[in-house]
């Protein structure tokens, strides 16, 4: 499969020292880089593979609060301010749109559960209501089935993931950070109890703090280092179609399907709210099993478990050294699920058969750094001074990107965090805490 991101220009020397240096070239420590170098402290980036290679590039392209985990709402709403300001900030074309975001009712009870959700939305400046069925269907352009209604966001958005973070690293590059693609962070280095750098593939480098924002890749940065992050990975399949004119503009999630309209005129197609989930075992899965137990059970109606080559391959990963491990997996491309791209995109026919003449240009699939919580951890971590990590974003990163990493440089410069980063605590997960997934939102 083609590389997703468009080509990004690393740097050629490689420093001995930084102020602060990033282990992870998505849209988490691409944001944490623009955010720092703006604020004038020095910051390298390391990214074993290209930058937005991974999840960063292969994800929805939504950038909405609808639905949000109430404990991410205060980030995505900051993020969401910092997205539409975005194209002037970096002086590039990232996508950004506002098209709002549609969760389709089949019934009554299916639109009284998801307008439950607009309790935990009250407090914050978010303007989604349930709309009516005849109201629905005005933004459902050629669509030949009813709903009962919906819930909409009409200021939630979309970017374009393939462009969006290089533009953003281009950005920060420009300013004075320093990324380098194809070099691999190793382990940290400690001196006095604190981490005082990391040594790489292309050598060692001292840093004042280090933020590991890697992705599916943080749980084995984390063994390696003997932390113990409870973290799995999921796949996550995705098509896109070729232009197609008078399709709907809002992002939308119907139960079969997800689809969001693109700047080249196509759309992205993705499997939808009750579509069933292709989960891989691993060894971690039950390494983990008593933390995820409750996020399974809830999911458990259309949670499909896979036992295959997976499990052999995260087992020999897991014994490899991190310079053995990171040169053979630059970047993870794992294959997609046809059947469930196929069923998907089946039902996105039968309701706008407008799709019917739109052909498949592409397939991929991405895998998805999920926590026992399905939040992501954006905290130090008190056991590694000088270590902030944030990871686990659950499928939900690309959107809450720019101010989750924002958030991650705060905390790096001992600064007033943007928000309360208490549920993102490194810590919940070993300090007795209740451990509470919310999803089915």
């Amino acid at each position: 499969m083609p590389l997703l991101a468009t080509p990004f220009t690393a740097d050629g020397d490689f420093p001995d020292q930084t102020e602060v240096l990033i282990i992870g070239g998505g849209i988490i420590g691409v944001s944490a880089a623009l955010t720092l170098i703006e604020r004038g402290i020095p910051v390298t980036l390391c990214e074993k593979g290209e930058i937005a290679g991974e999840q960063s590039s292969r994800n929805w392209g939504w950038c909405r609060q609808q639905g949000r985990d109430p404990r991410e709402l205060p980030l995505i709403v900051e993020s969401l301010r910092r997205w539409s300001e975005m194209n002037e900030r970096v002086g590039e074309e990232t996508g950004f749109r506002r098209c709002g975001t549609l969760y389709l009712a089949e019934n009554e009870d299916d639109l009284e559960k998801k307008a439950l959700w607009l309790d935990f939305a009250a407090p914050f400046p978010i303007d989604a209501q349930v709309i009516s069925a005849a109201k629905t269907k005005t933004h459902l352009n050629s669509s030949t089935r009813d709903w009962t209604g919906a819930l909409y966001c009409a200021s939630d958005g979309r970017a374009e993931p393939f462009s969006a973070v290089p533009a953003m690293a281009r950005a920060a590059q420009r300013k004075g950070a320093k990324i380098f693609t194809h070099t691999a962070v190793h382990s940290l280095i400690t001196s006095s109890g604190s981490v005082s750098g990391a040594m790489t593939e292309k050598g060692e480098i001292k840093s004042r703090a280090v933020l590991l924002a890697a992705g599916a890749w943080s749980r084995y940065f984390c063994a390696d280092e003997r932390l113990t992050l409870p973290q799995l990975k999921t796949r996550s399949s995705v098509l896109r179609t070729g232009r197609l004119d008078n399709g709907p503009n809002a992002c939308i999630s119907a139960p079969r399907y997800s689809i969001r309209k693109r700047a080249d005129g196509g759309y992205t197609v993705a499997a939808g709210a009750k579509s069933r989930i292709d989960f891989d075992i691993t060894p971690d899965a039950f390494r983990f099993l008593p933390l995820f137990s409750k996020l399974a059970w809830m999911v458990r109606s259309h949670l499909h478990l896979r036992l295959g080559e997976r499990f052999k391959e995260e087992w020999h990963d897991a014994s490899k050294s991190p310079g053995e491990r990171y040169a053979t997996h630059r970047m993870l491309d794992p294959a997609p699920i046809n059947s469930s791209l196929d069923s998907a995109f089946q039902a996105l026919q039968d309701d706008f058969p407008g799709f019917q003449t739109a052909p498949i240009e592409q397939r991929w699939a991405g895998m998805i750094d999920v926590t026992p919580d399905a939040v992501p951890v954006i905290s130090p971590v008190p056991s590694r001074p000088g270590l902030v990590i944030a990871t686990g974003f659950s499928g939900h990163g690309f959107g809450i990107g720019p101010a989750a990493g924002e958030l991650a440089a705060d905390l790096i410069a001992n600064s007033a965090p943007m928000v309360d980063p208490s549920p993102f605590r490194f810590s919940r997960f070993g300090d007795g805490s209740t451990i509470e997934p919310i999803v089915g939102i």
